[in-house]
């Protein structure tokens, strides 16, 4: 997958010379960043057997309310994020808890996930746009920040949460016993559990960070844009996070699957 990027970057530079950029360079690394930290949440479901259709609509659900209780609530944001960030682990929580406790397909539990959480989004704000406008420029650096390497170029700030991110991923997927059990239960489930794996367990704790990095994203994509609309803001996300995880070597049958692979896969989807 790293040579097919290279590949495309080649020849999209060679028909477009704007293609190298400082400008486009920095907008590419940004969404790149962006995408990344929710296909990593994705990856990990994916790597169980499952799947999380529900992405694009916790995207929008926390996007759209972070700007709104902060704006025309009137609540400290210090209170907002992090209250958000714990309502969409514990959404990822609920959908592992159905999927195994009630036993119900991944897809269709987070297929009604996607609706839903839309569906709640648009009630509240009454479909209306909701922004930051001049207000909380300190939170808004985390999204829309840069740091400066030279006089034309500078890092974003969400390619250093992204770092972050993926660095405790790849930490947990390849130096922890929970992410062995991950892989092994991606890989044979019945085996798994005959082996004394708690594969509710693991499989709950894949779908609430999955949830939680959805909320991270729907974040920062908000502090990027600094404006949200509940009927489209985050749609078809959850397609971009698949494509990612899926481009960067995880298997949809589960077992299989780099955080590395993940990033070069969002970062091919944006290129």
């Amino acid at each position: 997958i790293l040579a097919v990027l290279v590949v495309v970057s080649v020849v999209t530079a060679s028909i477009s010379p704007s293609f190298l950029s400082s400008y486009n360079i920095e907008n590419l690394l940004r969404r790149s960043a962006l995408f990344g930290i929710i296909g990593i949440g994705a990856s990990l479901v994916i790597i169980t057997g499952g799947i999380d259709l529900s992405i694009g609509s916790l995207v929008c659900l926390i996007g759209c309310l972070t700007p709104w209780f902060i704006t025309q609530v009137g609540l400290s944001a210090w209170l907002v994020v992090p209250g958000l960030l714990l309502l969409a682990a514990a959404l990822g929580f609920t959908h592992g808890l159905l999927v195994t406790r009630l036993k119900l397909q991944p897809f269709l539990v987070t297929l009604c996930g996607l609706f839903i959480y839309r569906g709640i989004t648009r009630g509240i704000l009454a479909d209306n746009t909701v922004g930051f406008g001049t207000a909380e420029s300190g939170l808004r650096t985390l999204g829309n920040g840069r740091i400066p390497i030279t006089d034309g170029f500078a890092l974003p700030a969400p390619l250093l949460i992204l770092i972050v991110v993926a660095v405790l991923a790849a930490l947990l997927l390849r130096r922890t016993v929970w992410g062995r059990h991950l892989l092994a239960i991606g890989s044979n489930e019945t085996a798994a559990r005959h082996c004394g794996i708690a594969v509710d367990r693991v499989k709950i704790g894949a779908y609430a960070l999955c949830g939680l990095l959805s909320g991270i994203g729907g974040l920062l994509f908000v502090l990027d844009t600094g404006s949200a609309q509940p009927s489209n803001f985050g749609n078809f996300y959850e397609l971009y996070a698949i494509a990612a995880a899926v481009l960067g070597g995880c298997s949809l049958r589960g077992g299989e699957g780099t955080i590395v692979g993940v990033l070069i896969g969002a970062t091919l989807v944006q290129v």
